[in-house]
């Protein structure tokens, strides 16, 4: 079957399709012409579905895209303007949680949104690692902070080491400034073949925080941990990711314990206009 396929009695010869293929893949000389894939199409396509998605007849199917994997955009769904600056705008990032957990099929249901994130090529390459037992999530703190013991005597300054023997001295007295006692993180890792990995990976989890603020849970950027997962041999153990794969990013995630009722002022943007 090929991959690209123009069902020419459904096609009105509109030039969408052509117009929106990334790769120029679906040629149309003139609006007398049908389009259709150009000779190496099926080697360059990047399978997208651009072609599919936008033309307003289906008069256009991919093969790797039946129908019913795909459907029909509810234009009155979509959320305002307003509603999505305001969304932007009101996330903050938690670092208090409630004790209760977050149920599995929503956790599923985060991730299987966030898939949708744009990365490069269309090459999808994120891969999740969801830690969903707050006992673990508490081990990848322990290891994190031993990493961070570890690294103290060879911090590049005194800033550096003063940061370090705090959170190092929290975790003594029981306070965790690691994981902040959030029962569940989402961990994202890339093959090292990938142009983009860390781009990739970091708007999968933009993607994440942003769903899992309109379903009223709570996320936050793992830093301590992200950078100790890239090195440290037991975190890497423990989350056993694909061979290969390096983290490029990770968020805890629950309930949170307090809410916020007014957005914080923040600096206004840097701008060259050119």
């Amino acid at each position: 079957m090929a991959i690209i396929t123009i069902h020419r009695e459904k096609c009105t010869r509109c030039g969408m399709c052509a117009a929106v293929c990334p790769g120029r893949l679906i040629a149309q000389p003139s609006k007398k012409d049908f389009p259709a894939p150009v000779p190496e199409a099926e080697e360059f396509c990047i399978d997208c579905g651009h072609c599919q998605a936008c033309c307003p007849r289906d008069a256009l199917s991919l093969a790797s895209m039946p129908w019913a994997d795909c459907p029909i955009i509810d234009a009155d769904g979509l959320p305002s303007p307003d509603s999505v600056r305001l969304l932007m705008q009101a996330r903050r990032s938690i670092r208090v949680y409630k004790k209760k957990p977050v149920p599995k099929r929503i956790i599923a249901e985060l991730i299987d949104t966030a898939r949708f994130a744009p990365t490069g090529s269309n090459k999808q390459p994120v891969h999740w690692t969801a830690i969903s037992r707050p006992d673990d999530v508490q081990k990848l703190a322990a290891l994190t902070v031993e990493f961070i013991r570890e690294m103290l005597p060879l911090a590049a300054d005194e800033a550096t080491a003063k940061r370090f023997r705090r959170l190092i001295g929290a975790w003594d007295r029981g306070i965790d400034r690691v994981m902040r006692g959030a029962p569940h993180l989402i961990v994202v890792s890339c093959p090292p073949e990938i142009s983009f990995p860390a781009a990739d990976c970091a708007t999968a989890l933009a993607y994440l925080e942003l769903f899992a603020f309109s379903r009223g849970l709570g996320t936050c950027w793992a830093g301590y941990f992200t950078a100790a997962a890239t090195v440290h041999q037991p975190i890497i153990d423990f989350l056993a990711m694909p061979s290969g794969h390096q983290c490029h990013g990770a968020v805890m995630l629950g309930h949170p314990k307090f809410g916020y009722r007014r957005i914080p002022k923040r600096k206004e943007a840097a701008i060259d206009w050119r």
